[in-house]
């Protein structure tokens, strides 16, 4: 039986455990004192907030972190709203969390006064690229980005 979304709420400090949780399941590949640093990173922010879908038992089903970016490929204004992160548990998927997640993040940026709101997604997310679709956001752009060692670490 899949557990019920209640309501789209502001983190809370006792959030910690699922918000690391499901950073983990969307970066899975990532070091986990990485991630844990970039989540602390991310909390003191002022130019952030954070976004936690909570089912009916309390439990955590989705986030989302949104920032503000000096600018954004393909936007037109400076600066905007950016989805920093955004996850949701699958067995929730497709039932309207992750657009209200978004919707909560786009709210957001709407009261700081962006004009604009950006995400990206990775070249073979195409989950991702569907979700954000089906959510109103256009594709502006492809990219690439390469990488060279020049020491030795």
């Amino acid at each position: 039986m899949t557990a019920r979304v209640a309501v789209v709420r502001r983190y809370r400090d006792s959030d910690w455990a699922d918000w690391l949780r499901m950073t983990v399941g969307l970066f899975p590949d990532e070091a986990v004192e990485e991630l844990i640093a970039g989540m602390r990173t991310f909390r003191v922010r002022t130019d952030a907030a954070l976004f936690v879908a909570e089912r009916e038992d309390g439990s955590l089903a989705g986030y989302v972190e949104v920032g503000e970016r000096p600018y954004a490929d393909g936007c037109a204004t400076a600066p905007v709203g950016y989805i920093e992160e955004w996850h949701v548990d699958p067995d929730v998927r497709r039932c309207g969390v992750g657009r209200a997640l978004l919707s909560a993040a786009e709210e957001w940026a709407l009261e700081r006064g962006y004009d604009e709101m950006a995400s990206d997604a990775l070249l073979d997310n195409v989950e991702s690229h569907r979700a954000h679709e089906r959510s109103g956001y256009e594709e502006v752009e492809r990219a690439v980005r390469f990488r060279k060692q020049l020491r030795s670490e």
